[in-house]
């Protein structure tokens, strides 16, 4: 019995101390687990006795408790300790009492001396015993940047620069984030200017330890054949690799300059080797392919295969202008050959005028060159043509007929800048007959009837084609002073011909007023023409003034000259007779119509009653009627003034305004302002506004009050005229 108190009294106890747990409700476990009745102060020695598998039980009782009494493994939470940690006082991590609020992160410990470069995880790159990196090569694979070469033994802090040496800012795994000064520094060669890639492997190794290189990309220039060269300042002599011309003659004019067989200087030949060589070495094979298209067919036709050498045909190697047949065409073998041809010579430049394809059938056939034989030239002598040789030979006109084109007078060839290409206009037939004249028309146009006599020259030209006229009456005056129906000359008809006649005949003859420049209209339609055109047809003026002047002066209602109108008839009138309608567009320039006059500005009578030099300008002018009839109020007996501008506008006569507080009373300001309704209220008298009344409205009707309140006044008296005197502007004070 005594036992069973003793433990129900330790259970009560452990449940109280277990209800007043400083390291939180959810930290269950035996305190003696730790702790001894010595204190709570926990020894270093314990931690290094401490055998967590052994459960620990009340000295006393020796009996098992509802919890874990065990030692405490610390390996049992999410944080195992190992390396410096086992040695780390609880307390350096434990700051309060509550186990659970310490976080289990690296970074909740330790200050992060890499300011948030490489991130918060420390084990990474570092375990628990020290700070040391073990494998910074490893990590630097798995970051995609592998240390090899240079890069190897290169300092950490030679790429990471920081001003503590402990900042690992991202810096990028391509070359140039590194090597941009490199890169712009280098001038042998230039990679700015050259704009070479900025992929720095792409020429250098990432596994070497310098700049050097063998891994150039010179496809832009192929290194084969002769160029495949181990010594790259054999052509970038100077140095300079961005400079560096890639044209055959910038490296090869000496090889140009010293060749002797053919000297390509006298020649004159191409600097761009190209055309005849290959990157072979020794620049052979060469070939000149070009010389069967300039010269003579050597690579094709008969003599394909028969030379071995230039010299074989340039005998003379200093002028490879001169060539030579008869090395291999000897006589008599050639001159049997020939026998019957007519003008055969046996010579060289004879040979190749008749064989220019090399071809011994080939017969020479002038027709099947540019410059086919006819007519005269068919005559002529060979010599007189090819007088400097064969080859070159011009086939433009001017080149043989250049005198007789000059000392041409009729026409004169020079003089009308006719073309210097015969062929436009003559024939080969001898003495340049017959000729035409294709582009007669850039001189003068050929058209209709003039078209059907175009081959007949002398019917225009009589045989002078120096002074033959271009105008219609300078051929046809005769027609012209011959014609009676209607007689040109007796009605001074114009004679410019195409005016009324077309080139095609001179019938039928018309004459449309309207393709001119006045369009006949209204009364000019039914006017004789030599009314207008009394000074004959050409220049006759087309403004109205020019006709019409008389009329103009001659005009008094209105007055044309005393105004000063338009001498312009047209901006008033149309061209219907007797002048009318007319309009009047510049009305504001004399009096603006505004408001409701603008309504009536096509009702001229409406104001003028067909009177336009004595119309009034002013308002009672046109509107004293209205004046005199009004009689609310009584314009006339109120002495109104006649301007109605004064209090009327031009849109309508009401809304109307009245200066009354400027000339006479204030009632639309001070006291009386909205204490009356219409002007009968004050002004009693209809027929005479003059007259007007204070003492019948308001309190001023009762004598006796009104008398009682001016009491002391001197010379006060009861009557309007009294109360306007001393009150004119409506203050009682």
């Amino acid at each position: 019995m005594y036992r069973l108190s003793q433990i129900i009294l330790l259970l009560g106890l452990s449940v109280n101390l277990f209800a007043q747990n400083p390291h939180s409700a959810d930290f269950k476990i035996d305190c003696a687990t730790c702790h001894t009745s010595d204190g709570w102060e926990i020894a270093p020695e314990f931690w290094k006795n401490n055998d967590p598998s052994r459960q620990n039980l009340p000295q006393k009782t020796r009996l098992e408790i509802p919890f874990p009494s065990k030692g405490f493994d610390h390996n049992t939470t999410d944080f195992i300790l190992d390396g410096q940690h086992i040695a780390v006082n609880c307390r350096d991590c434990h700051q309060s009492l509550v186990f659970s609020e310490v976080q289990n992160e690296c970074i909740s410990c330790h200050t992060d001396m890499h300011n948030q470069t490489v991130g918060t995880d420390c084990a990474r790159c570092h375990n628990t015993n020290d700070w040391l990196v073990a494998d910074i090569t490893q990590l630097h694979y798995d970051n995609g940047f592998p240390l090899l070469g240079a890069h190897y033994i290169t300092g950490c802090y030679e790429c990471h620069i920081s001003e503590t040496d402990l900042r690992f800012d991202r810096i990028g795994n391509d070359c140039i984030n590194c090597h941009m000064d490199e890169y712009a520094a280098t001038t042998n060669p230039n990679h700015v200017s050259a704009d070479f890639s900025t992929n720095c492997i792409e020429c250098h190794s990432i596994n070497g330890f310098d700049w050097t290189t063998e891994n150039i990309n010179h496809e832009f220039f192929p290194l084969s054949k002769g160029h495949e060269i181990e010594n790259c300042a054999e052509c970038h002599t100077s140095g300079d690799y961005y400079n560096t011309p890639n044209d055959c003659f910038s490296c090869h004019r000496e090889d140009y300059n010293t060749a002797v067989n053919p000297n390509h200087q006298s020649q004159n030949f191409s600097t761009d080797c190209m055309e005849c060589h290959t990157t072979d070495p020794d620049w052979t094979p060469a070939r000149y392919l070009s010389h069967d298209s300039e010269f003579f067919p050597i690579y094709s036709g008969a003599h394909n295969g028969e030379w071995d050498q230039c010299l074989e045909c340039h005998a003379n190697p200093s002028n490879y202008a001169e060539f030579t047949c008869l090395t291999c065409h000897t006589n008599s073998e050639t001159g049997n050959d020939h026998e019957g041809i007519a003008g055969y010579s046996y010579n060289s430049t004879a040979c190749l005028a008749c064989h220019p394809m090399g071809d011994a059938n080939d017969n020479f056939n002038h027709s099947l060159t540019g410059f086919p034989l006819t007519g005269v030239h068919t005559t002529t002598d060979c010599i007189e043509c090819h007088s400097a040789g064969y080859t070159g030979t011009p086939t433009d006109c001017a080149s043989c007929h250049t005198t007789d084109y000059n000392q041409t007078s009729n026409p004169n060839h020079n003089v009308l800048g006719l073309s210097m290409d015969c062929a436009s206009c003559h024939t080969t037939e001898p003495e340049w007959n017959p000729a035409t004249f294709t582009n007669h028309n850039e001189y003068y146009a050929l058209n209709g009837a003039h078209a059907t006599v175009a081959s007949d020259c002398d019917i225009c030209h009589n045989g002078d084609y120096n002074n033959t006229p271009n105008t219609c009456v300078g051929c046809h005056l005769d027609a012209y002073n011959n014609t009676t129906d209607p007689d040109h000359t007796a009605l001074n008809f114009s004679t410019d011909c195409a005016i009324c006649h077309s080139e095609n005949a001179w019938d039928p003859a018309t004459f449309d007023h309207n393709q001119t420049n006045f369009m006949l209209t209204g009364a000019h339609i039914t006017t004789d023409c030599i009314s207008c055109h009394e000074g004959g047809y050409e220049g006759t003026p087309t403004d109205c003034a020019s006709c019409h002047t008389t009329d103009y002066n001659q005009t008094t209602n209105p007055n044309h000259n005393t105004l000063g109108l338009s001498i312009d008839c047209a901006s008033c009138h149309s061209t219907d007779p007797e002048w009318n309608p007319a309009a009047f567009a510049n009305h504001n320039d004399y009096y603006a119509l505004n408001g409701a006059h603008a309504t009536i500005a096509n009702d001229c009578a409406g104001c003028h009653n067909g009177d336009y030099n004595n119309s009034p300008n002013t308002c009672v002018g046109c509107h004293l009627g209205d004046y005199n009839n009004t009689t609310n109020p009584n314009h006339s007996a109120a002495l109104f003034p006649t301007d109605c501008e004064s209090c009327h506008t031009e849109s309508a006569w009401q809304p109307s305004t009245f200066d009354h507080d400027g000339q006479y009373f204030p009632i639309y300001s001070g006291r009386h302002r909205e204490a009356w309704n219409q002007c009968a209220d004050c002004h009693t008298n209809a027929g005479n506004y003059a007259v007007f009344s204070c003492i019948d409205c308001h309190e001023h009707n009762n004598q006796a009050e009104l008398a009682d309140k001016h009491s002391g006044i001197q010379d006060y008296t009861y009557t309007s005229l009294g109360c306007f005197t001393c009150h004119p502007t409506g203050n009682a004070n």
